[in-house]
């Protein structure tokens, strides 16, 4: 999707980047590209709802259009396993989930994929983590619990510029169309995730929330310039 767009001024004004996580068919991954996502995540966590097989994950990457980013979700996986998965399947993002230490955000960027590090705690993210981690972007989430993303908890997103001002940030928790514009304008993101708050079941998402989402994202911007993630 294009990420700037002119005032009324003739300024210009920025759009965060569009992640769409936790998807599960083809042809829903193909709809959200088509509606101008810049990311697709594919959870490779047998926990989680949805969790997509290394086979099902090798067609969605396939089917997707190039400038689309397949972004592979991972929960304190070895470094030899993430890469037996991106090397499969076709994945040329990794974001890291769990407790992940430093080295081996370190070890995945030497390997030119983009790497993407979650930051939480109970109630806000815990943002000191960030400086131990040299990731390409952080992902904000509160209420970490037994699975990774899809908690459809929110947070105070205004504390996150804390951290959009030094590193890269997407923003994630609790999202939902009718409530993007405003954590938008709080927080200043470089990018927005979302999967429960567009879902019609746990990894299908509902199509014309999707489109409402990435609408209402199109709608919100800010003059701060964002270096692109995806």
């Amino acid at each position: 999707m294009e990420i700037d767009k002119k005032d009324r001024s003739g300024g210009l004004r920025y759009i965060p980047q569009i992640k769409i996580c936790g998807l599960t068919g083809i042809d829903n991954a193909l709809s959200c590209a088509e509606l101008g996502a810049d990311a697709i995540g594919l959870v490779f966590y047998s926990k989680s709802p949805r969790f997509v097989k290394d086979d099902q994950a090798r067609k969605i990457c396939h089917a997707l259009p190039e400038r689309v980013k397949r972004v592979g979700v991972f929960v304190d996986e070895a470094f030899e396993s993430i890469m037996q998965k991106v090397e499969r399947c076709g994945i040329n993002a990794v974001q890291l989930h769990g407790n992940e230490p430093p080295q081996l955000v370190g070890s995945l960027r030497k390997e030119n994929l983009i790497v993407i590090k979650a930051l939480f705690l109970a109630k806000n993210p815990e943002f000191d983590d960030a400086v131990n981690y040299g990731a390409s972007a952080f992902l904000a989430e509160c209420g970490k619990g037994a699975l990774p993303g899809g908690n459809a908890l929110s947070w105070d997103w205004e504390t996150a510029k804390k951290i959009s001002g030094k590193y890269p940030l997407i923003l994630a928790g609790g999202l939902t169309p009718e409530n993007v514009s405003q954590a938008v304008s709080l927080c200043l993101p470089n990018a927005v995730d979302i999967s429960s708050g567009v879902e019609s079941a746990p990894g299908i998402k509902d199509i014309e929330k999707v489109k409402l989402f990435i609408s209402k994202v199109s709608e919100s911007s800010y003059t701060k310039r964002p270096r692109r993630i995806f």
